[in-house]
């Protein structure tokens, strides 16, 4: 696709992504939700990260938060422990049926990406994936200081 005067902005193309993304990604297919495979995938890389930071990450309010990882717990996928330096505080763990079912997971996400991305060359994702972790890295690090 060549970019003109036309094409949309960078944001209502991500925006456009995402949509289909969450449309393809449904629960079928990755054997859980969008929200729960972003949260799993999130402890994968953050193990006992603190359930608040857990919300800053995710957006989310600490209302809708705690009902997702009600839901999580219950399917046994990841557990809330106190802080042992703050015990007002929860730290959140994946288990080890959390990292199961986020490993199958993450084979159904592998194919909704080759269904999205399916015009893009190796080359073409890679450069994708870089700069889209690019954007994020102030976000992750104003997330990581709160």
């Amino acid at each position: 696709m060549s970019v003109t005067a036309t094409t949309p902005g960078s944001i209502v193309l991500l925006t456009r992504l995402a949509r289909r993304v969450y449309r393809e990604a449904t629960d079928g297919v990755l054997g859980m939700t969008l929200k729960q495979f972003v949260v799993l995938n999130h402890l994968s890389e953050n193990a006992g990260v603190p359930q608040r930071q857990l919300g800053d990450v995710l957006c989310l309010d600490a209302n809708n938060l705690v009902l997702l990882l009600n839901e999580i717990e219950r399917a046994g996928w990841a557990e809330r422990r106190r802080d042992p330096t703050d015990r007002r505080r929860h730290l959140v763990y994946r288990t080890h049926a959390g990292s199961s079912a986020l490993a199958a997971a993450e084979r159904g996400m592998d194919a909704v990406e080759d269904r999205i991305l399916d015009t893009l060359s190796t080359q073409e994702r890679a450069t994708l994936r870089f700069l889209l972790a690019a954007a994020l890295t102030e976000e992750t690090a104003l997330s990581d200081r709160k």
